[in-house]
């Protein structure tokens, strides 16, 4: 350690001389401060991910693009919102959270603002697939893991579950908003709307979000000695990569990532992409088929905050098996619940439906740093990836598959059907703990 290093790790590592001197604490743990605004700061980034299921029809009716051709934007979208997480996770380590978060939420706003002018498909690709699809990475999954990691040594459950729900609450707010938004002005005003909330974040962002607790003199929530602040970590992409490799030789990653890849296939690659175009075929109105997207949204919310509750006290091995099992369950049934109204089924479908949206979240994030203790967010960033890539895929083949056979039915029994695989993969994962990175 250098002379530099070691004066940097004593003043992170000094209590504030106040704080030292009443021997007491703040009666909230700022822990709790810092996943409230990481929480809002998702619930706003949000906005853009409720999106892509609503653009389908308008951009095919004014642009004449087919809906596969539409495809490709989301599913880049949705495939690099995965592929940038791990090396998201890896520069919040080397430059800190603040600036990754604002960089990212800067490109969704100009990926955004610039498809309300764009004429030509591959501009969509460029502004929609490439610029919002690398912000949104960096607003994935794995910032919350990197929040919960370095914040809380208790209640790691539950908190996962807690910011995994924020990006289920800005569905529930934007959704209807955006699809009223493009019935009343079109879809350029969705666009501009998303642009707009995207960069009303930045602020909260920049001032608000604190690093780690050393910063202010503090223990994570949980724990009683103060962790040091560790050195910036140079070489973030290398890491990022040299700790895929490793987990890459392991069966628990083959495993976990897998059965998370199916995950995104049924929810934000199927559900979020293919609901409402689906739910129009039958004769539904957009904005209530949209409105029913919201209400999974908000069942989601107290689905995955249970989630994360039942992980800090149950085995996840057993908690991911039962919800892929009943996903699957649920995704057979639907072709016969669609219709152009309403009906009891089709509520009852989408509560069960909400409940296990992402309840997924919490389980495999406690087996991520079970498994690799030391590099549990990046590892997961790597899981989360395999989640938007097969997102990405059925966006673009679920497109492909209605444009040949004119229905989606295929597609949600095909997704049943891959449940039940997850079910079986999550249930061996092994457990034991690897160090190496």
């Amino acid at each position: 350690m250098t002379l530099r290093q070691a004066q940097d790790t004593a003043q992170t590592t000094t209590p504030p001389p106040a704080r030292r001197a009443s021997g007491r604490g703040p009666l909230i743990h700022p822990a709790w401060w810092v996943a409230a605004i990481a929480f809002v700061t998702i619930v706003g980034a949000a906005a853009f991910t409720a999106a892509p299921g609503l653009l389908v029809d308008p951009l095919h009716g004014e642009f004449g693009w087919s809906r596969g051709t539409i495809g490709v934007g989301i599913t880049l979208q949705l495939a690099l919102y995965g592929l940038t997480a791990p090396f998201a996770a890896a520069l919040m380590d080397r430059f800190g959270i603040r600036p990754v978060v604002a960089f990212a939420l800067t490109m969704i706003t100009l990926g955004s603002l610039g498809t309300v002018w764009m004429s030509e498909s591959w501009q969509f690709v460029l502004g929609w697939g490439v610029l919002v699809g690398g912000g949104s990475g960096c607003m994935a999954l794995a910032f919350g893991a990197t929040i919960t990691t370095r914040w809380f040594a208790k209640r790691q459950g539950l908190v996962s579950g807690l910011l995994t729900a924020g990006g289920a609450s800005g569905q529930l707010i934007f959704l209807p908003i955006l699809a009223v938004l493009i019935g009343e002005f079109g879809w350029r005003a969705a666009s501009i709307t998303i642009a707009l909330v995207a960069a009303a974040v930045i602020p909260f962002v920049m001032l608000l979000l604190r690093g780690y607790p050393a910063d202010i003199g503090l223990a994570p929530y949980g724990a009683t000695e103060i962790v040091p602040r560790p050195a910036p970590a140079a070489g973030a992409a290398l890491r990022t990569v040299r700790v895929l490799g490793t987990a890459l030789r392991t069966k628990a990653f083959w495993l976990l990532a897998g059965a998370f890849a199916i995950c995104g296939i049924t929810t934000n690659g199927l559900i979020r992409t293919h609901f409402v175009p689906a739910a129009h075929d039958h004769g539904m109105e957009t904005v209530a088929a949209a409105s029913l997207l919201a209400v999974i949204g908000l069942f989601d919310v107290a689905g995955t905050i249970f989630s994360g509750w039942l992980t800090d006290r149950f085995n996840p091995v057993v908690l991911l098996g039962v919800y892929y099992s009943l996903r699957g369950i649920s995704l057979i049934f639907l072709p016969m619940l669609l219709a152009p109204e309403i009906h009891l089924p089709m509520v009852f479908f989408i509560v069960f439906y909400g409940l296990d949206w992402v309840a997924t979240v919490p389980p495999t994030l406690a087996l991520c740093r079970e498994v690799w203790p030391e590099d549990a967010p990046i590892v997961f960033g790597w899981v989360l990836a395999s989640h938007q890539v097969g997102a990405g895929l059925v966006a673009w083949a679920g497109g492909v598959v209605r444009d040949v056979t004119g229905t989606y039915d295929l597609v949600w029994y095909a997704a049943g059907a891959l449940c039940a695989a997850a079910a079986l993969m999550s249930l061996v994962v092994p457990r034991a703990p690897v160090t190496e990175s």
